[in-house]
């Protein structure tokens, strides 16, 4: 009970802090309140974690008091010293990438024979919907080039494991789920430069070639390393499989944060049309996910599985791209913004499914 009354006095100071924020704003003292919006999300997630329905929020609630960190206070995530702190996010993915290797083996794949429809309309979905989408959004924008090509980026990416978390969460497919985040992770480098030549091809020059280098090295070498990895540990280096998620997650903050304080400036000129934009870009594939899976026959669990899949995206990859092509403070925007956004709403979307179970499954829920 102890511990459940310090998660409430910290839900509690959280809200009288976000009165205190909203007062000063009110006043027009805004630029002065950082570190009482930091300490908002902050003591959001300590108290969110005392509470089982709340606990998904954890990451999200410090993903945002990093970025407001980074708004407030941009000049210690730009540069220590003269090393530029971007050069870290194409590192930061490659161990994100070896930490996904290493949980990863071959059965992981055995799934493509078992539902070889799951995976093709889950793939195919993803690759067709949120490209498409981006492309449109981004046409409508009337945002400078690069910043628009952000958006036609982060649909050309593939899904991430924040994906198969909301998943297992919303009582999908999960083993459905991986398959499928795996197929268009390998498939990334060599999809993704392709539909970014065709969509956003208007917007920025593309180099086909040297973005599909960019991505291997990004990608399939990390990845192949973790599989080699995780073949040869056998039962050795299991504090590993304890560690990486941790790793991963505090990598991904820190490339939102990083992002964040490089374009800066552009986001608090764009930030809300941009915010609303990627907002509608990841419901959009949730929805036409959902459907689009149901219109093939789909099950219920499994539309779920494709819609998550569908609608949340791998924003550290995409933001690896903008940074390999020099970009991260314009192209990089969308992804970081997209990130935060996609948490939120796949944690409510998880939640919402989660409590109703899929049609014709309370018998095999019961038995379990």
């Amino acid at each position: 009970m102890k511990k459940l009354n310090k998660h409430s006095i910290s839900l509690g100071i959280s809200l009288l802090l976000l009165v205190i924020a909203i007062g000063m704003a009110a006043t027009g003292n805004l630029p002065s309140a950082g570190l009482v919006i930091i300490g908002i999300f902050v003591f959001c997630a300590y108290g969110f974690s005392g509470y089982e329905s709340l606990n998904g929020n954890v990451f999200t609630a410090l993903i945002f008091a990093g970025v407001t960190l980074a708004l407030y206070y941009p000049q210690y995530f730009t540069y220590i010293g003269d090393f530029k702190l971007t050069g870290l996010i194409i590192p930061l993915i490659q161990i994100i990438m070896f930490g996904m290797g290493t949980s990863m083996s071959v059965n992981d794949f055995v799934g493509i024979i078992k539902t070889p429809k799951g995976v093709l309309v889950g793939v195919t979905a993803q690759l067709a919907i949120m490209p498409v989408m981006g492309f449109l959004l981004a046409t409508i924008s009337d945002f400078p080039p690069e910043i628009a090509a952000g958006i036609v980026l982060i649909g050309c990416s593939p899904s991430g494991v924040a994906s198969n978390v909301m998943a297992y969460l919303a009582k999908a497919n999960l083993a459905l789920s991986i398959t499928i985040t795996s197929i268009a992770t390998l498939l990334a480098p060599f999809v993704t430069p392709l539909l970014m030549k065709l969509l956003a091809g208007e917007f920025i020059e593309i180099d086909v070639l040297g973005m599909m280098w960019s991505i291997v090295k990004m990608i399939i070498l990390p990845i192949g390393a973790g599989l080699l990895f995780n073949k040869l540990r056998g039962d050795g280096a299991k504090w590993l499989d304890k560690a990486m998620p941790i790793i991963s997650m505090l990598g991904i903050g820190l490339i939102i944060v990083v992002i964040t304080a490089a374009g800066r400036d552009s986001l608090l000129d764009i930030g809300g049309v941009l915010m609303l934009l990627v907002l509608v870009h990841n419901l959009f594939g949730y929805t036409l996910g959902y459907w689009f899976a149901r219109l093939v026959g789909m099950s219920e669990r499994d539309s779920r599985t494709i819609s998550i899949e569908v609608g949340m995206q791998n924003g550290g990859l995409a933001s690896g791209i903008a940074n390999s092509l020099g970009k991260i403070a314009t192209m990089g925007l969308a992804p970081a913004v997209f990130g935060p956004l996609m948490n939120i709403t796949g944690s409510i979307l998880a939640s919402y499914w989660h409590k109703r179970l899929p049609e014709g499954e309370e018998v095999e829920e019961d038995k379990e």
